[in-house]
């Protein structure tokens, strides 16, 4: 739990569903860190797959004398973290023990940063409908993640998983600027890639790599009004339609001069709402101490400089490379989410390749993100194939004018589904009649053939009725199966005619 800092900026105008209020939004995002073992255990980190209770140790347990040690990997992490967030992390940083008590805690106290944590400061900026948005970060902290309950519906008992107990998480904290769903759900999104593509975590979402708590509170005046916190939202969409819900729900509940209470809520995904679960709790109640087991930690500015020089490169780099070879955000969007979903795929790498060796980037770029990605969301194994192969076979048939921009999408997919369609690509397209005929000697013969059964079509033509040229091309279209090259049939067409 972080300390919150007033807001001290109020925005001159902002469109929200409800004219009289104005909804205010801060996020808390748990980015699980992707290293081998727990943050202060020996205990495997990646409880995926794992059996319940199966990636657990004497630490994890909280048995009496276990002294916990510090993982250097989360560190580095929470160093490459702080770089992305544009800032650089605190020299100094210590550990503290928040009490609370549930069966999922064994410790009875969770390690965490409260009064000094490893990062301050940072911002996140992100395009919202043209317009670039700033939100600013209060703080990041270190901390050791709970186990996991589960309440089976039928039952009158509960479970307790440890394997997730000890996880490294990153907790960041975003100052409260966001004032609409939409801007909360683009916030979310981008720190997601951030964290990604800085290789700070898998951003498995399914699985919680990434856990977003929203904050929102109404007013109809300059102070901030009693906020709800609903935890634990692990997808883009309902980080927007649970914000959106307290909106409505907390408009309502002020039109009827009812007071908005301040409390922890949670998500039910079935009814599209928020479900009170607790009262808030305030500082106070977790009776913070330093933690006496566990030392401060000390960065050397040299480590930072040399984490900085190791950094991969992130969105804005992307962006910006994207941007300079014509793609519209739309396209690079798709392509940036899907280098984090389906990184072995190297997408982006293959997109700046061909641009370096002056090849069809925007023809790549389309059928990576109207057929590729699409097929790869289906079927992950497709993820494998040798793209570079595929590509560059697929558009050297194009530049020789053998391929239609549909029989193109079918040959792409066809090659990804099979390795002995990639192994021969132009053979498979021959043999499946993908390819386009364009020797004008073979199309002459059927074009004589059609302009002399569609005369009236000719006579429209030689009036200046571009439309009867179309009329015409889908006549040989249709006569050769769709394989005759559209641009070769509209020459022939127009050449024919006007030596008749």
């Amino acid at each position: 739990m972080a300390k919150k800092k007033a807001l001290n900026k109020w925005p001159k105008k902002v469109k929200t569903m409800s004219s009289k209020y104005l909804p205010t939004i801060g996020i808390e995002c748990h980015v699980q860190l992707r290293t081998k073992t727990k943050l202060f255990s020996g205990a495997d980190n990646d409880a995926r797959t794992a059996k319940p209770n199966t990636l657990i140790n004497h630490i994890d347990f909280g048995l009496p004398g276990a002294l916990p040690v510090f993982n250097r990997e989360a560190l580095h992490l929470a160093v490459r973290a702080a770089l992305a967030l544009g800032v650089e992390p605190q020299l100094f940083s210590t550990f503290d023990r928040k009490h609370y008590f549930y069966p999922d805690l064994p410790m009875g106290y969770q390690i965490t940063q409260y009064d000094q944590p490893v990062i301050i400061g940072g911002q996140v900026e992100y395009t919202l409908n043209g317009e670039l948005k700033r939100v600013s970060i209060t703080r990041a902290h270190l901390e050791a993640d709970a186990g996991k309950s589960s309440h089976p519906g039928t039952k009158d008992y509960s479970l307790v998983d440890l394997n997730r107990a000890g996880t490294p998480l990153l907790e960041i904290v975003s100052e409260p600027d966001m004032h609409s769903a939409a801007e909360a759900r683009a916030f979310a999104e981008e720190l997601y890639l951030l964290m990604c593509y800085a290789e700070v975590t898998d951003g498995d979402l399914y699985h919680g790599n990434m856990r977003f708590d929203v904050n929102v509170s109404l007013s109809d005046n300059d102070k901030l009004g009693v906020r709800s916190e609903t935890k634990n939202l692990n997808s883009f969409r309902a980080v927007e339609k649970a914000v959106d819900y307290e909106i409505k729900r907390q408009s309502e509940l002020l039109e009827r001069n009812q007071l908005v209470v301040q409390e922890t809520r949670g998500w039910n995904e079935a009814k599209q709402k928020t479900i009170p679960q607790r009262s808030k709790e305030n500082a106070d109640d977790y009776r913070y101490m330093p933690d006496p087991d566990l030392p401060p930690i000390e960065i050397d500015p040299k480590y930072i400089k040399q984490v900085e020089s190791e950094m991969p490169k992130l969105p804005a780099f992307w962006r910006n490379e994207l941007s300079a070879l014509g793609l519209s955000s739309s396209q690079s969007n798709i392509l940036l989410e899907a280098g984090v979903n389906f990184a072995e795929a190297k997408y982006m790498d293959l997109v700046l390749d061909f641009s370096s060796r002056g090849l069809n980037t925007k023809a790549l770029v389309n059928w990576l993100v109207n057929v590729d990605i699409p097929l790869v969301k289906t079927d992950s194994s497709l993820i494998r194939t040798d793209r570079n192969k595929l590509y560059l076979d697929v558009l050297n048939l194009v530049e020789a004018g053998k391929l239609s921009s549909t029989n193109t999408k079918e040959l792409i997919a066809a090659a990804l589904k099979s390795s002995e369609v990639l192994s021969n690509i132009s053979a498979y397209a021959s043999q499946a009649g993908l390819l386009q005929q364009s020797d004008s000697s073979q199309l002459e013969e059927t074009i004589k053939e059609i302009l002399f059964t569609n005369a009236e079509a000719v006579k429209d033509v030689k009036a200046g009725q571009d439309k009867a040229i179309g009329f015409l091309i889908g006549q040989v279209m249709a006569k050769t199966s769709g394989q005759a090259n559209p641009e070769v049939a509209r020459q022939l067409i127009e050449k024919l005619i006007k030596q008749a």
